[in-house]
């Protein structure tokens, strides 16, 4: 677990943390196994990574990683820190969506 978050993880905690994203109870730094997610809400059974460079060149590892939690049955959805940056209402909508939230895209985030 790393103490500080990445830039791109703080960025998109801003938006998730406290239920703000339609209520959606959202957890930091999750140990699973023995893996640590980036951000998890357990109500919804959905892990969110966020890849930045250090993934680069990583792609099995990730690709064990997400099959292992998805036997688990949790659904592993990624981004990369970019898309936080120059795109973070599509990737809430995307977020809350892979929650069941149904009428996410047209709704005010």
């Amino acid at each position: 677990m790393r103490h500080e978050a990445v830039p791109a993880e703080q960025k998109l905690w801003q938006f998730v943390r406290n239920r703000q994203l339609f209520e959606l109870k959202f957890r930091r730094q999750v140990p699973i196994g023995s893996y640590i997610a980036d951000f998890s809400c357990a109500s919804a059974g959905v892990i969110v990574e966020l890849d930045g460079e250090s993934h680069i060149g990583r792609e099995r590892y990730d690709d064990l990683r997400t099959e292992w939690l998805e036997g688990r049955c949790y659904r592993v959805i990624r981004f990369g820190n970019r898309d936080v940056y120059d795109n973070i209402e599509g990737v809430l909508v995307a977020i809350a969506e892979a929650c069941g939230i149904s009428d996410a895209d047209g709704c005010s985030l």
